[in-house]
């Protein structure tokens, strides 16, 4: 009898030493999973900086990262990174919105809409081929050399992923649904609210990522043309008056800002699908 006294005594005390260990091993496997993740980068930039210090890549086409890093506080310091970084944030962000409302709202429409898919499948497939880049003499034709060429030249990048990808995912969506719906008295604007839509939105998201990253791609080929600001055009002015480190300087904060649009989409994409992460949990 006392030895089964003395074990009931335990379990609870097993218990609270269990609870206890659990955010230590959580801490250690979140430091581990930040090591790996850091691992590929550290190694990046070690040799980054290696190559230029040992003499086996001239340091005047290759500057080491601490006079990139130097050359970014400089930029900084004296408060002209905000000039640039503004103006390429309202470029980028304005074509990237124009394109995901334009992209959402055909490919809802060829989506749904069968035949009118089968109509205009040749033409888009045919227009999508078109580089955004080869398109900007006409951009500039049409629109000048001001912001909106600039802006025109980001909206056609990011429309095609966002048009694909949303047709592609009103597509996918699985009949049954549609049919359930309607044979209860579902009228066609809530069957797309509430049936169509949420089915969609992952494929749109995705599209809409994708997109993101096409947009950081035609801002630079945007800037370097005809612009008095923007991350692209200081790397292209830093080029051509070979200031290599603020060239570098200028490719490492595109990179940044392009990672941040990346993290910022994935984080709303992460809100708008939590719905997913409970049905997952319930199944």
């Amino acid at each position: 009898m006392s030895d089964q006294i003395v074990r009931a005594r335990e379990i609870p005390i097993a218990a609270e030493r269990r609870k206890a260990a659990a955010p230590s091993v959580e801490r250690r496997a979140r430091l581990w999973a930040t090591f790996d993740r850091s691992i590929a980068l550290v190694g990046f930039l070690l040799l980054w900086e290696l190559l230029p210090r040992l003499g086996m890549v001239s340091a005047a086409y290759l500057s080491p990262p601490s006079a990139v890093f130097v050359a970014i506080a400089r930029l900084f310091d004296g408060g002209e990174v905000w000039k640039h970084l503004s103006a390429s944030a309202i470029r980028s962000i304005s074509g990237l919105l124009l394109a995901v409302a334009g992209g959402v709202v055909c490919g809802f429409t060829l989506g749904w809409f069968r035949r009118a898919e089968r109509i205009a499948d040749p033409l888009y497939q045919l227009l999508r081929q078109v580089s955004a880049f080869a398109l900007f003499p006409v951009f500039m034709l049409f629109l000048g050399i001001g912001e909106s060429s600039k802006i025109a030249i980001i909206v056609w990048a990011a429309f095609w992923p966002v048009l694909l990808n949303t047709i592609s995912g009103v597509k996918q969506v699985e009949r049954i649904f549609i049919d359930g719906a309607r044979s209860m008295g579902a009228s066609q604007g809530f069957i797309f609210a509430k049936v169509v839509l949420p089915a969609a939105l992952p494929e749109i998201l995705t599209g809409i990522r994708i997109a993101g990253a096409y947009s950081i791609t035609a801002l630079v080929a945007a800037e370097m043309i005809g612009a008095r600001s923007g991350l692209g055009f200081y790397t292209l002015n830093s080029q051509e008056t070979f200031q290599i480190p603020d060239m570098y300087a200028g490719i490492v904060l595109l990179a940044l800002f392009g990672l941040a649009i990346n993290q910022s989409l994935s984080l709303l994409e992460r809100r708008l699908l939590r719905w997913r992460v409970g049905l997952a949990q319930n199944g």
